[in-house]
């Protein structure tokens, strides 16, 4: 029996699988976040710039500090996947997530916390002027909506 391919719902896997496309992977890219904007609140503290990409990409960093290998890798695996559920609702920048030290949140935590410290990130980086000026440098993006 043959399955049809779904991609076009918006709960089907295809639509929210998070390919390598979207990590940011180099250093450079890490740093660019860094030195943009960063808000925070118990659960998670949020780094993010304009990238110019039309999809927003996410990369996770969880320090030693957090235990042993086992849960800073459980930590991440929830980073990832608050990510890849949320990606397609939040606005398209670059995003470093880092889980704060003081608390074991759970993955509703985690998700709420993105949603809300990503648009306060936006709202700032348009008050900046970032992602206007990066958007005439690229040219057109999803980043400024009006």
């Amino acid at each position: 029996m043959h399955q049809q391919d779904n991609s076009t719902e918006p709960d089907s896997p295809q639509r929210l699988a998070r390919s390598r496309s979207h990590r940011l992977r180099t250093a450079k890219e890490f740093k660019a976040c860094y030195d943009e904007q960063r808000a925070g609140d118990e659960h998670l503290l949020l780094f993010a710039t304009a990238s110019g990409l039309p999809y927003p990409r996410a990369g996770v960093s969880v320090s030693k500090k957090h235990g042993n290998a086992v849960e800073r890798n459980r930590r991440k695996r929830l980073l990832r996947e608050t990510f890849r559920l949320q990606q397609h609702e939040l606005p398209v920048l670059d995003y470093v997530l880092i889980p704060r030290q003081s608390r074991k949140s759970t993955l509703q935590e985690y998700t709420s916390s993105l949603r809300r410290l990503s648009q306060r990130l936006e709202r700032r980086l348009r008050k900046r002027g970032a992602l206007v000026q990066r958007e005439h440098a690229n040219g057109p993006s999803d980043n400024f909506v009006d």
